[in-house]
C-alpha cells in the first residue's frame, strides 16, 4: 500500500507542476518530431532484440538426428502409441483398474502399457488427437505437448535418467480427464 501511495504522491507531483510551470514550453506537448523520435528508436530497439530471438526460437523446435520418434494419439479417455522407427508397434494404454482389495502403490498413475523409452536418448514425440484437445504432460521430463484434432504436434527431449516417470493429461477434455495417466 505504501508503494502505492508514493508512485501516486509522485506522478501526481510531476503532473502537477508541468501544468503549472510557467517556464515550459508549450510546443514540447505537440510535438511532432519529439512524438516521431520516442515511436522509432524503441521500434528499432525491439526489432534488434527480436529478430535474433526468432531464429533461436525457430532452431530450438528443430532435433537434429533424434534416436527414437513416438507418435502419440490422445482419445477420449486413453493414449495410443507408434514407435515406426524400427518395427511398426502400436498399442494402447489404458489406466489400470484399481479394485478394492488390492492397494496399488500407483494409484490412479499406472497404466496397461508402460511406454518404454531408452535411456540418454534424444526423443522426437508427434502429438495429435482424435476427438478433443488433451495435453501429453510428464512433469519429471519438463515436457507438456497439446494434442490438437488435425493438428500434428512436435515435441523433443531427452530423459536423462533411468526411472518410472508418470505423467497425466492436463487438458480438460472431459468427465474423465482425471483418468488418462501416462507412465514412461
Amino acid at each position: 500500500m505504501t508503494i502505492l501511495i508514493l508512485i501516486i504522491t509522485i506522478v501526481g507531483f510531476n503532473l502537477l507542476s508541468t501544468c503549472v510551470n510557467p517556464n515550459l514550453n508549450q510546443y514540447m506537448l505537440e510535438s511532432q518530431g519529439l512524438e516521431l523520435f520516442w515511436t522509432i528508436i524503441p521500434s528499432f530497439v525491439l526489432i534488434f532484440i527480436g529478430l535474433p530471438s526468432i531464429r533461436l526460437l525457430y532452431l530450438l523446435d528443430e532435433s537434429f538426428k533424434p534416436a527414437i520418434t513416438l507418435k502419440t494419439m490422445g482419445h477420449q479417455w486413453y493414449w495410443s502409441y507408434e514407435y515406426s522407427d524400427f518395427l511398426d508397434i502400436e498399442f494402447d494404454s489404458y489406466m489400470t483398474p484399481t479394485s478394492e482389495g488390492e492397494p496399488s502403490a500407483f494409484r490412479l498413475l499406472d497404466v496397461d502399457n508402460r511406454v518404454i523409452l531408452p535411456f540418454s536418448t534424444q526423443v522426437r514425440m508427434l502429438i495429435s488427437a482424435a476427438d478433443v484437445l488433451h495435453a501429453w504432460t510428464v512433469p519429471a521430463l519438463g515436457v507438456k505437448a497439446d494434442a490438437v484434432p488435425g493438428r500434428l504436434n512436435q515435441v523433443n527431449f531427452l530423459t536423462n535418467r533411468p526411472g518410472l516417470f508418470f505423467g497425466q493429461c492436463s487438458e480438460i477434455c472431459g468427465a474423465n480427464h482425471s483418468f488418462m495417466p501416462i507412465s514412461i
